[in-house]
């Protein structure tokens, strides 16, 4: 970051010396940092919500915080981008990848040159200064699929989706969600491996299809990516399957909303991305000013109010249930 100090009028040596040292403090105190959301897709409303977050938090501190992210759900698309910001020299770098493991390199960079960065949606990243979750990971699957158990009265068949084979966060629901079923549901049965939809509903709706007509007794669907959900409940409604097939899953009322009050979707849970870019923002600015993140802090945004603290990973408790009952509670 660069200081621009006004010129002091001569004085008296102390007195000058004394004033210079208050001019720097109050300069370094009100200098504004850079900060970059690096998300996996632009233009969908999981990040669109995001945004909405990282241009609040710069209303409301002065931060030249800001978001980008890809036509496309592309690993290499966003190391593209981190290169970018890594030679504009900004102050910190905020991302959601779409792949950790094929972020890790130009992570590293960043680093390397002074750039803090902080992680969300992927807790295995080890070039992070820290990563913020919106909760345990395991326990959110297990609850999704809780859901869909008792949705399919605990037997049948049942498939899962994930936006991307390389998503972290998504493979951590889906895995837990998995071995849940197995210990406490063995009338279940998972019909094919993970379905990937590369974060697209249309990818989602034509891949329900497909499985709706290669398991004519598939009974329910845990939807991991934000679109998974509606493009399974276009495919299950065209079907005439409502009732029928169960689904559950992560998205925003803003968008699965008409099927959850027409009874394809059961339950969504999500949390707020708009607070999730709060807090990574916040978080950034803490390590840019060399303050520390603590077991049980809170960040002073709703969901991270008593943070648990793992190593580099920062613990949330800020997921929801939504069905149609209380839908008209959310507006995004």
């Amino acid at each position: 970051m660069t200081f621009n100090f006004r010129k002091m009028a001569a004085g008296a040596a102390l007195g000058a010396v004394l004033l210079g040292g208050a001019m720097v403090a109050s300069n370094a105190q009100d200098a504004k940092h850079t900060i970059v959301t690096v998300v996996k897709l632009s233009g969908i409303a999981w990040f669109n919500r995001m945004e909405e977050g990282v241009k609040q938090y710069a209303a409301d501190t002065g931060q030249n915080a800001s978001q980008v992210g890809p036509a496309s759900a592309d690993a290499a698309l966003q190391v593209q981008m981190i290169e970018d910001l890594i030679a504009k020299k900004v102050d910190a770098i905020t991302v959601v990848p779409n792949s950790p493991e094929a972020l890790e390199p130009v992570l590293a960079k960043a680093l390397s040159q002074g750039i803090k960065v902080v992680g969300h949606e992927a807790s295995s990243l080890k070039n992070v200064t820290y990563d913020v979750e919106a909760f345990d990971n395991a326990a959110y699957g297990e609850h999704l699929m809780e859901a869909l158990a008792k949705a399919m009265g605990g037997e049948g068949e049942y498939a899962v989706f994930v936006g991307n084979l390389s998503a972290k966060t998504h493979n951590e629901w889906v895995d837990a969600a998995i071995a849940y079923q197995k210990a406490k549901y063995p009338k279940m049965k998972l019909v094919a491996d993970k379905i990937e939809s590369t974060e697209q509903q249309q990818v989602a709706y034509q891949k329900t299809k497909e499985l709706l007509r290669t398991y004519p007794n598939l009974k329910g669907i845990q939807g991991s990516a934000g679109e998974d959900v509606v493009g399974a409940a276009l495919a299950v409604e065209e079907a005439g399957l409502t009732g029928k097939v169960s689904i559950v899953g992560t998205s925003l009322v803003s968008v699965a909303g008409p099927y959850l009050e027409s009874g394809e979707i059961n339950m969504i849970s999500f949390w707020d991305p708009a607070k999730a870019g709060i807090a990574m923002n916040k978080v950034a600015a803490m390590a840019i000013e060399g303050k520390e993140v603590t077991d049980g802090m809170d960040l002073g945004v709703e969901g991270y109010n008593k943070v648990r603290l793992n190593g580099k990973v920062i613990y949330g408790q800020a997921w929801v249930d939504v069905t149609k009952d209380n839908m008209g509670e959310y507006k995004f």
